[in-house]
């Protein structure tokens, strides 16, 4: 009997889509050994992974006990498109930055631990930085909050 043939590309997406929901289901630990990033909000310096691959954004900050004040994870997607989280798995409260291209923040949104709610960015964006919940906040910034860094340089 012959098994009909998919394309190789849906095969490989099919395989792909599989790793990456058993990299993150696997996960036990904090991610940490990302590479990072140094971004400004104003004055105030941030320390920010980054992750940019498919399963490090799908992992994020799950599994994280405590994360220092100034630090954050920015997640870089490939396109703008409309940006959805949610906090499974995730022990800490936090506050997602929906950011345009620019630099420029788009929304905010605070995420209570371990919920599977979905929180997204109001407008397509590339960029989400995670930081506690309550550091935007404690430091007067809203939506407009212009950040800066190498991920919002001009190419």
């Amino acid at each position: 009997m012959k098994l009909p043939r998919r394309p190789l590309s849906q095969a490989l997406l099919c395989a792909l889509l599989s790793l990456s929901g058993l990299a993150a289901s696997a996960q036990e630990g904090p991610q940490l050994d990302l590479p990072r990033v140094q971004l400004a909000a104003g004055m105030y310096q941030i320390d920010a992974q980054v992750a940019t691959a498919p399963v490090e954004r799908q992992i994020g900050l799950m599994n994280r006990p405590s994360m220092p004040q100034q630090e954050g994870m920015l997640f870089v997607f490939e396109v703008p498109a409309t940006q959805c989280f949610w906090m499974k798995n995730t022990l800490l409260p936090l506050t997602a930055a929906f950011v345009a291209d620019d630099g420029t923040v788009v929304n905010l949104v605070d995420m209570k631990p371990q919920t599977t709610d979905s929180h997204c960015s109001s407008k397509p964006v590339r960029f989400v930085l995670e930081m506690n919940q309550g550091w935007f906040q404690k430091r007067g910034f809203k939506a407009g909050l212009k950040l800066s860094g190498p991920p919002f340089e001009k190419r």
